[in-house]
C-alpha cells in the first residue's frame, strides 16, 4: 500500500461542525483565549476548530505556516463561532514560546492552554538518534513546561484567578511499545509535569493530560507504509494486528474525538478533573 493510499483509507475524515462537542460553559466566550500547540495539522487543527465552535478565541501555533492558513480557512468555511488567530513558532526557540503567549494575552483574557504539539522517532534504544530524542523532549516536555511558565502569570491574574492547563498525552504514557523508547519517557513526563501543574494550581488553576491510543492523523497513516515493511507485513495487518490487537474498540479514533475530550476537560463540568488524566483508548492499558 502507498503512502497515499495509507492516507485515504486510514487518515482523518473531513470534519464538519456538527461534529464538535459545544458545551454550555459562561467561560466559552470570544473574550477568553485558548492556545493551542501543533495547530497546523491533525488533532492540533481539531482542537482549534473544536473550541472555536464554543465561541472562544483561539491563538493556533506551529512551525508550519501553510498548515496554520488551512486550519484559519477551514475555520471561516464551517463558519465557527470564535476567531481563530495564527502565530507561527518554533516550539524549540524560547523567544518564540514568549512571543505566542503576549499574542494569545493580545487577543483577549488568556484562559486555556493545549499542548498537543508532537513528533515521533522510531528506533531501538541502541540505534536511537540522541538528536532525535534531544528534538522530541523540547517539543513534548520541555515547550509545555515553558509555556505553562509565561501562562500561570496571566492565568492566576484573571478576574476569578482560574485557567486549564490540557496536555495531548498518550496510552504510551500508561504502557509502551517497543521501538518507541523517546515517545514512552516523554508521555511518561508529561503526565508527572500535568500533575505538578495541578499540584501547584491551589484548585484554581487546574490540569489534565488526554491519552488515546491510535488516531487518525496524517501523520499515523504516513508512516504505515514504512512501518509494514519494516515488520514484513501488509498496511491492514499492521492496523489490526499491532495497533488495534488489544484495544477493545477496534477502531481508530478520529481528531475531532480527541479534540471534543478537551473541549469537556476545559470546561466548567470538569471541575474536579485536577492532575488526572482522560484515559480514552478502546480499553488498550485497562482490560486484559
Amino acid at each position: 500500500m502507498t503512502v497515499e493510499e495509507a492516507m485515504a483509507k486510514y487518515g482523518p475524515s473531513e470534519p464538519t461542525r456538527e461534529d464538535f462537542l459545544e458545551i454550555d460553559d459562561r467561560n466559552y466566550t470570544a473574550e477568553n483565549v485558548a492556545i493551542v500547540t501543533g495547530g497546523g495539522a491533525g488533532i492540533g487543527r481539531a482542537t482549534a476548530h473544536a473550541f472555536a465552535a464554543n465561541g472562544l478565541t483561539v491563538v493556533a501555533t506551529d512551525r508550519d505556516e501553510d498548515g496554520l492558513e488551512e486550519t484559519h480557512s477551514e475555520a471561516t468555511e464551517m463558519d465557527l463561532p470564535g476567531e481563530v488567530l495564527t502565530v507561527a513558532g518554533d516550539l524549540t526557540d524560547d523567544d518564540a514560546l514568549e512571543r505566542i503567549v503576549e499574542r494569545a494575552t493580545e487577543g483577549g483574557t488568556l484562559r486555556y492552554l493545549i499542548n498537543n504539539a508532537g513528533i515521533q522517532t522510531v528506533a531501538p534504544i541502541e540505534s536511537f538518534p540522541i538528536e532525535k530524542y534531544d528534538l522530541m523532549h523540547d517539543v513534548m516536555q520541555r515547550a509545555p513546561l515553558v509555556l505553562t511558565k509565561h501562562c500561570l502569570p496571566h492565568l492566576r491574574a484573571n478576574d476569578d484567578g482560574r485557567g486549564v492547563v490540557g496536555n495531548m498525552c498518550s496510552v504510551h504514557g500508561h504502557i509502551v511499545t517497543r521501538d518507541k523508547v523517546a515517545y514512552n519517557t516523554i508521555k511518561f513526563g508529561l503526565r508527572g509535569l500535568t500533575q505538578s501543574i495541578a499540584a501547584e494550581g491551589e484548585g484554581r488553576v487546574r490540569a489534565f493530560s488526554v491519552s488515546t491510543a491510535y488516531v487518525k492523523t496524517a501523520l499515523v497513516a504516513k508512516q504505515l507504509p514504512d512501518t509494514a515493511d519494516r515488520r514484513g507485513m501488509t498496511v491492514d495487518e499492521v492496523v489490526e494486528n499491532v495497533m488495534l490487537e488489544r484495544t477493545r474498540v477496534k477502531e481508530m479514533m478520529e481528531p475531532y474525538e480527541v479534540a471534543n475530550l478537551f473541549v469537556m476537560g476545559c470546561s466548567e463540568h470538569s471541575k474536579h478533573l485536577n492532575g488526572g488524566d482522560m484515559t480514552h483508548e478502546g480499553g488498550m492499558s485497562l482490560t486484559y
